[in-house]
């Protein structure tokens, strides 16, 4: 038997643009798909921690240190710059792995960079 577990999520990232006249994607600075081990192309839910708002859309890499979190297309109406969403993406495997399995989870700074390592 499959499970399916969460995989990747970037909480509480800040929307940087929403551009309606662009097919839809939710587009990603390259350095947090990279920290929470996401791809161009994967599929994605997204949470609105503003309007309650909840979706699917698919992953474009975004310039890399940018801090971008542009929701593009249809799902510009669903937000606003300056919202905090959660974007999360999911994972089939057997039901022994899924109980060891350690989500990669990143808390994204209010400009959607990472956090600075402590000294």
């Amino acid at each position: 038997m499959l499970v399916e577990v969460l995989k990747s999520k970037i909480h509480c990232a800040t929307v940087t643009e929403a551009n309606l006249h662009y097919m839809g994607s939710i587009t990603i600075d390259e350095a947090l798909l990279d920290a929470a081990g996401l791809i161009a192309g994967e599929r994605v839910h997204i949470v609105n921690n503003m309007n309650g708002e909840r979706f699917d859309t698919y992953i474009i890499k975004g310039e890399r240190g940018s801090g971008c979190i542009c929701l593009n297309g249809a799902a510009a109406r669903k937000v606003q710059v300056g919202d905090t969403v959660i974007i999360m993406a999911y994972a089939q495997m057997p039901l022994e792995e899924a109980r060891t399995f350690t989500p990669s989870i990143v808390f994204p700074d209010g400009e959607n960079h990472l956090p600075k390592p402590q000294a």
